[in-house]
């Protein structure tokens, strides 16, 4: 064998495999299409190292715990890329969750973890960067983190490869022929064909997970997934008081309104996406609908000429009715009985990626400890 772990995809999930895989003893190779790490969703996040305050309202409670035990890991051992941010939500007159129901949050997140929160006096609200404060009756102020999201992963699998691990980029994976001993990856690369041999596969491509498993024969079962297209957009401005975790007037979804890179990034939406990964682009709806959350709660109006960038990444959830919102974030580990050498990942929190890691171990040691 060439390898005994081959991971495909250079996004968070793969370089926090990659560097748990190595640490083991395993030999490592990652393969990633794209000619740099997290070229995909891994890159197009809110940039946010959080327990998910919002998963509280869908009892996902030990996911919250799991993500704020990775957070304070993170601002400990990353303090470079990992910081602790101020954030902010005010309460309205309108605003659907009442102030009662927001403490309770606040107080449940603190003891599953998160940091303190306090609320705001209303002698201050006139320094939160231009918050309407009409009709506003508190604003409730926590910690979470904030970080860049690329840099993290790069981070991440550099370490992956100077303890070990081989990384090759611009390598798009063709076929993948799984036999009872292992699995035989045909590649295209810059320079050519090749062909890897490897004990386990971990498929670690996020958006492109059931795309990778139609090129492996024998087929292995998909899981029933939905991809979420999530936008964000980046305005002129400059947030001195943090990050603003706003309800979304139309729909009553979570936004935030943050400071990235000396302008002001506000995301995130929600909206189905069916085409190759590869092609998802902003949507003008989507634009229109941050703007409208954004003017809704500040004083300085925004229009659309006024966007100076935008991105959107994909979501994974788990196929099923409702809104996506409301969907469980559970990262989830599959292998399939007709191609048990190949684990694949589906979806995947920036924050928990070394739990998911963690949790790949696991499998990748069952598979070569069974010999199967």
């Amino acid at each position: 064998m060439d390898c005994d772990v081959l991971i495909i995809g250079a996004g968070i999930q793969g370089a926090a495999i990659a560097g748990a895989a190595v640490r083991r003893g395993y030999r490592v190779r990652v393969i990633e299409q794209f000619s740099r790490p997290a070229e995909g969703t891994s890159s197009r996040s809110s940039k946010l190292i959080h327990g998910g305050l919002r998963y509280l309202e869908t009892g996902q409670f030990r996911l919250v715990r799991q993500c704020l035990r990775e957070q304070r890991t993170l601002l400990r051992e990353r303090p470079e890329l990992v910081s602790l941010t101020p954030f902010h939500i005010p309460v309205y007159t309108s605003t659907t969750r009442p102030a009662w129901k927001i403490a309770a949050g606040l107080w449940l997140y603190r003891l599953l973890g998160g940091h303190r929160f306090t609320r705001v006096p209303e002698s201050r609200w006139h320094s939160l960067d231009g918050l309407n404060t009409q009709n506003l009756s508190t604003v409730f102020r926590y910690f979470d983190a904030q970080t860049d999201d690329r840099a993290l992963t790069a981070a991440i699998l550099a370490d992956a490869r100077t303890t070990g691990a081989a990384i090759e980029f611009s390598t798009c994976l063709e076929q993948v022929e799984c036999l009872s001993n292992g699995c035989r990856v045909h590649c295209s690369t810059l320079s050519g064909e090749k062909e890897i041999t490897a004990a386990v596969l971990v498929n670690a491509t996020g958006p492109w997970v059931n795309r990778v498993l139609q090129r492996i024969t024998p087929r292995p079962t998909p899981l029933d997934i939905e991809l979420v297209q999530g936008t964000h957009i980046i305005v002129p401005g400059v947030l001195n008081q943090g990050i603003y975790y706003l309800e979304a007037p139309r729909d009553q979804r979570a936004v935030f309104v943050m400071p990235w890179q000396g302008q002001i990034m506000i995301g995130t939406t929600e909206t189905p996406y069916s085409g190759d990964p590869a092609d998802v682009q902003p949507l003008e709806t989507e634009k229109r609908y941050l703007l409208e959350v954004y003017n809704h709660y500040f004083s300085n109006r925004l229009g659309l000429k006024d966007i100076t960038g935008a991105f959107a990444g994909l979501r994974v959830l788990p196929a099923g009715t409702g809104r996506a919102f409301t969907r469980p974030r559970d990262t989830v580990l599959h292998c399939s009985d007709s191609a048990p050498r190949v684990i694949s990942i589906y979806g995947g929190k920036l924050t928990s990626h070394a739990h998911t890691a963690e949790k790949a171990m696991k499998l990748v040691k069952r598979i070569t400890d069974s010999g199967q």
